[in-house]
């Protein structure tokens, strides 16, 4: 077998509604987000694996940058390739066309799936189910791209997987100007590199990701006033944001705005007097 072959699955897909385009990713492989996902909001992704070339990320997406379509963006990373055959690649354009590229010298099973938005491949797979259903989850799964994609290669391991085993996965999800304070595109680049069940590790960290990161439901902002004050005042007690059950509104509010800052919650901070219940969540649940 050749060395350096990253055995995986992957998902690259768009959503027209959000605007978002992005990959999800599993391999047994070593940090295999350094190597497959690739994405530029506005412009599309692509996932480059079975014996990978990493130029097939930058490059692809400058094709795409210039107008190509999907299609013409595999075509053109393939046809001057002389180990073609080797690759495997996956790509959605800036309108949602797909296309998804396996060469014959792949390890069995190896394959993908296209459909509407989305393209769905693996090599070195258990059987061709771990692709069909990473695609038909994807399809069926409602809620932002992040959402879908985790659904997707959830899906798939429970179907199969990478008959070698499991070891690292990855999500990025791009949109324009979703990244931290709306200075980036990166509205997600999440990875896990070794472990025993990177999957369900990968869906931690993002489930993690969108409490801090989340936006806000205006359902789940409510007032600080009765027990809930009480509660909040409590608990900042309790983790020594306070040493007095005893304080004035301003200390109050002084202790609460430093909890929030110093557990990453700026981005769901809301205006004195309310709160977002995420917050409150976590701190019931804070030792």
């Amino acid at each position: 077998m050749k060395q350096n072959i990253i055995a995986t699955f992957s998902i690259v897909a768009h959503d027209p509604e959000t605007g978002e385009w992005g990959v999800a990713v599993q391999s047994k492989f070593l940090g295999v987000g350094s190597v497959v996902p690739w994405a530029k909001a506005g412009v599309g992704a692509i996932a480059t694996q079975a014996f990978a070339n990493p130029a097939y990320g930058p490059e692809g997406l400058q094709l795409l940058e210039g107008g190509l379509s999907a299609e013409e963006v595999v075509k053109r990373l393939t046809e001057q390739d002389s180990q073609k055959e080797d690759r495997q690649v996956g790509v959605v354009d800036a309108k949602g066309r797909a296309a998804s590229f396996t060469g014959e010298q792949c390890y069995d099973w190896a394959g993908g799936k296209v459909g509407k938005h989305y393209a769905a491949q693996g090599n070195i797979l258990v059987n061709e189910a771990t692709v069909t259903e990473m695609g038909e989850t994807f399809k069926q799964t409602e809620g932002p791209l992040a959402d879908r994609l985790m659904a997707g290669i959830k899906a798939a391991q429970r179907a199969g997987g990478d008959s070698r085993g499991k070891q690292s996965a990855a999500l990025l999800v791009v949109k324009e100007k979703a990244g931290y304070g709306e200075l980036s595109d990166v509205a997600v680049d999440l990875r896990v590199d070794d472990h025993p069940d990177p999957i369900e590790e990968l869906d931690r960290i993002y489930q993690l990701h969108q409490l801090y990161f989340g936006e806000t439901k205006p359902e789940e902002v409510i007032p600080v006033d009765g027990k809930i004050q009480q509660e909040v005042l409590s608990h900042l007690n309790r983790l020594s944001y306070l040493t007095s059950e005893q304080v004035t509104e301003e200390e109050f509010y002084n202790a609460f705005t430093t909890y929030l800052h110093t557990e990453n919650f700026e981005g769901r901070e809301q205006e004195r007097g309310k709160l977002d219940l995420k917050v409150l969540e976590y701190m019931r649940n804070q030792e």
